[in-house]
């Protein structure tokens, strides 16, 4: 089941992105992120209208996904990044798909232009389901980030959103 987010889900969503924050660099935070911190970001994404999606198995939230402004400058307004993160034991199991499925459904009728991911390299998983909806790599910046004693390079990939189709 997917569905959007509320505040009861931040402790679970916290949990997942930080076991990101603390053992990757798939993001460059690099300090937890308390419950209150996600309610905060959930309801800034909700509150300029985009959604914030969580995936849950049994009751129990496997997953997120969420879309929000790529820029601030108003010639951006019909552009907006959008990303992914699964619970790190679940991933290759669709949930990623099914999340990002319902996302661009929603970003469709918003008649949003263009989406754009940052990923951070090397990362087949997250490049393999990016691509599947279409996104194509635009831009590489070299060791751009720095985060677990290495230097980080991150992608850019894109779609335009009027272009995407329902996958199966």
């Amino acid at each position: 089941m997917i569905r959007e987010a509320n505040k009861q889900d931040a402790v679970a969503i916290a949990d997942i992105y930080n076991y990101y924050v603390d053992n990757t660099s798939i993001t460059f935070e690099e300090e937890r992120l308390s419950a209150a911190d996600i309610n905060e970001r959930i309801d800034s994404v909700q509150g300029s209208g985009f959604s914030w999606l969580v995936a849950l198995e049994n009751d129990i939230i496997v997953g997120f996904a969420y879309s929000k402004k790529w820029k601030e400058r108003s010639a951006y307004r019909n552009t907006v990044e959008v990303s992914v993160y699964l619970q790190h034991r679940l991933t290759s199991k669709g949930w990623g798909t099914s999340l990002y499925q319902e996302l661009f459904s929603g970003l469709k009728k918003l008649s949003l232009h263009v989406a754009v991911a940052g990923i951070t390299l090397p990362n087949a998983g997250s490049i393999a389901l990016h691509e599947k909806f279409a996104m194509e790599k635009v831009a590489h910046f070299k060791q751009v980030g720095y985060k677990l004693g290495e230097w980080q390079d991150v992608g850019y990939w894109q779609t335009r959103v009027d272009a995407q189709q329902n996958l199966s």
